[in-house]
């Protein structure tokens, strides 16, 4: 069973998420926990935690069909000392707040090296942070997002996402989402049903498709290999439709939350609907 929806608004509470996807014939969601641009939120209320709770039952997302994304501020592989402890701290907060709201999952954007430490060292950052947040939180996955690469990220390479993997103790606390815009920004090709077969063969070797937990579905404003990251609508971009007819009717990708981060929300159900249409 393919999981598609898409990044819904959580104005107003969290508990309003699973309307909104529901609203454009979604069965899976992203969203916020809180304001994405702020290091400081209020606790969740318990009202809000029971409303989304008792709202994901009765409109049918269960926990694995829910992708929720981190801040966009922390950064795990911060170089310093001060900057990494408050990274950290953001982190396990968005780990809890998913642990009360009953969701197994964090997707998060890896970190960068600001060109202060090496790859490797703010990838060591990476897992031990990981580490920390699994011993203060329970239950949750932590969910790597790949990068397009664009200025001192890291996680652009199949490499950088394994060796992550390899330094976090619990393994099956651990997992990737792929987002398909970023995969093609830095450099793996999806636009023919043969580069899919080559990329995700690459993936399964170097990753492991056990890890994969989710996907971002969004065609490229950015040119191949050009390490920018710029979403576009499916099919209008340089991306272009066929990697979506790979993804659709293969099994490997049942189960998971497959996400939209198009550019357009008023395409969105028709997006979904098309997407359906492929599983066929």
């Amino acid at each position: 069973m393919k999981y598609i929806g898409a990044h819904v608004s959580a104005s107003g509470g969290v508990e309003n998420a699973p309307l909104n996807a529901a609203a454009i014939g979604a069965n899976a969601f992203a969203l916020f926990t809180k304001n994405q641009q702020r290091w400081q939120a209020a606790p969740l209320s318990q009202k809000s935690i029971d409303a989304f709770k008792k709202n994901c039952a009765e409109l049918n997302f269960p926990p694995q069909s829910i992708l929720p994304h981190n801040s966009y501020l922390t950064n795990l592989g911060q170089p310093t000392a001060e900057g990494l402890e408050k990274s950290r701290r953001a982190f396990v907060d968005e780990m809890h707040r998913c642990n009360q709201l009953g969701l197994i999952y964090l997707n998060f954007h890896p970190g960068s090296h600001l060109k202060q430490i090496t790859e490797d060292e703010c990838l060591t950052l990476i897992s031990e942070s990981i580490n920390i947040a699994h011993a203060e939180v329970p239950n949750v996955i932590a969910v790597i997002e790949n990068t397009a690469g664009q200025g001192t990220n890291v996680g652009f390479k199949f490499e950088h996402l394994a060796q992550i993997i390899e330094n976090v103790t619990d393994k099956g606390r651990i997992g990737v989402c792929l987002d398909t815009c970023h995969s093609f920004a830095a450099g793996y090709d999806l636009r023919t049903l043969e580069d899919c077969e080559r990329t995700f063969a690459e993936f399964e070797r170097i990753v492991g498709f056990k890890y994969l937990k989710g996907m971002h579905l969004n065609d490229s404003k950015s040119a191949f290999e050009s390490r920018v990251d710029r979403h576009h609508s499916l099919g209008q971009g340089l991306l272009g439709k066929e990697v979506f007819k790979y993804i659709m009717p293969d099994p490997r990708f049942d189960g998971i939350p497959l996400v939209l981060e198009t550019i357009d929300p008023d395409l969105w159900k028709q997006e979904i609907e098309w997407l359906r249409s492929l599983e066929k």
